[in-house]
């Protein structure tokens, strides 16, 4: 059984910025490889991609489309039609070409949506669909996601049932889904995100305190928040949570990373920063590449603070872990992994944890924390339960 992992046709895989599902495509694909499985990419084509050793088939879009996109407006919206209905085409052609049945992997809306639309039944019927909900939308109340659902997730609510296995990031998803769709509830299967934890990893405190140095933050204790730079991720809340901190001591410093989605929410944290007088306790490092210099940034901090309003299932805070960094996150995000975080809901709860976790360094949490990813949270523990829910299709 052959098993396609079909990239999104946001940013080239291997994923040279924080793309989440460009992540897991890329990571699962090397976990199959690893396990003797036979599996290969589909992505769109691209002008520079990053070297790699995965078997990989480019889908060609026009020259316009291949380069490096991470907008989310209109332009955004056409490359994802263009790249769905080549990709459909494309999977045609595999179909056609094929003696035995495969798997076709989806990740993205659009993608599922073109090939059910494009490609027929009778086609179909060569490969099982499996498809992945990643969205953090699913993971609301239904009252308050109703309406958003309508508009801008009609692809994926009419494209799920097609799929033979739909898997989830958490239960809110499950059950909203379940309820409010057509998906027959055996067919929704819950999964985790992954974490190479080759890459993401503690360091000795001699690195730490030379990464520090090198960014100018000798002596300084660090906050850290990865994530994209918008209003759902609550960076702007996560400064307002810190700023009694940052006044009483000047050895506090936040740093934040990520890609910028919407510049007047920057500004507005910026602002902030200013009208506070903490311009110099708030450091933005950009858009990280995954790898070794984000591992380098959570490896700065002695928490990371984890704000956001919704989410699936955070990369960011399985990496950070690795890392051996703990996690601070809202009440409100529940997930499997959410139990092993510090939930916080009211200030009087965050400034426990500040005293626990900045005012009061533990650094045997460190490994501890990374041991405990480690053994449960590799992408070869992800990939074999992905596995053993394709094995599953195949058997009925």
């Amino acid at each position: 059984m052959k098993i396609y992992e079909i990239g999104t046709g946001y940013t080239p895989i291997p994923a040279q910025i924080g793309a989440a599902t460009e992540i897991v495509v890329e990571e699962l694909t090397r976990s199959f490889s690893a396990m003797g499985e036979d599996v290969e990419i589909i992505d769109i084509s691209a002008e520079k991609r990053a070297d790699t050793n995965l078997c990989l088939t480019e889908v060609k879009v026009p020259k316009i489309f291949t380069r490096q996109d991470v907008s989310l407006g209109i332009m955004h919206k056409l490359k994802r039609v263009v790249y769905s209905v080549s990709l459909a085409n494309k999977l045609k052609k595999i179909l056609k070409n094929s003696n035995e049945k495969v798997v076709f992997h989806f990740h993205n809306q659009y993608n599922l949506f073109f090939y059910i639309k494009l490609v027929s039944a009778k086609k179909r019927q060569k490969a099982y669909i499996a498809y992945t909900n990643h969205s953090y939308i699913w993971h609301g109340d239904w009252k308050d996601i109703e309406e958003t659902i309508s508009k801008r997730y009609f692809q994926e609510v009419y494209s799920m049932p097609y799929a033979d296995r739909v898997f989830v990031l958490n239960d809110k998803a499950k059950n909203n889904i379940s309820a409010h769709t057509r998906v027959d509830e055996n067919k929704l299967t819950l999964i985790r995100n992954g974490v190479n934890t080759d890459v993401y990893k503690p360091l000795s405190l001699a690195e730490k305190s030379s990464i520090l140095s090198k960014n100018a933050l000798d002596g300084k204790r660090i906050v850290v928040q990865v994530g994209s730079v918008c209003e759902r991720k609550n960076q702007l809340g996560a400064l307002k949570l810190l700023l009694p901190f940052l006044k009483q001591h000047s050895d506090i410093v936040y740093c934040y990373a990520g890609g910028i989605i919407d510049e007047n929410y920057q500004m507005e944290i910026e602002k902030f920063a200013h009208e506070n007088g903490i311009e110099n306790q708030v450091r933005y490092f950009g858009e990280l590449k995954p790898g070794k210099g984000l591992n380098d940034l959570y490896n700065m901090a002695r928490l990371m603070l984890f704000p956001s309003v919704a989410e699936g299932f955070s990369l960011t805070i399985v990496e950070a872990m690795s890392a051996g960094i703990p996690v601070a996150i809202n009440k409100s995000l529940v997930f499997e992994l959410s139990d092993k975080c510090i939930s916080f809901e009211k200030s009087d709860e965050f400034s426990e944890i500040m005293n626990s976790f900045i005012l009061n360094n533990d650094e045997s949490i460190s490994e501890k924390l990374s041991s405990f990813i480690k053994q449960t949270y590799s992408w070869h523990n992800v990939a074999q339960e992905y596995l053993t829910a394709f094995n599953e299709i195949e058997g009925k």
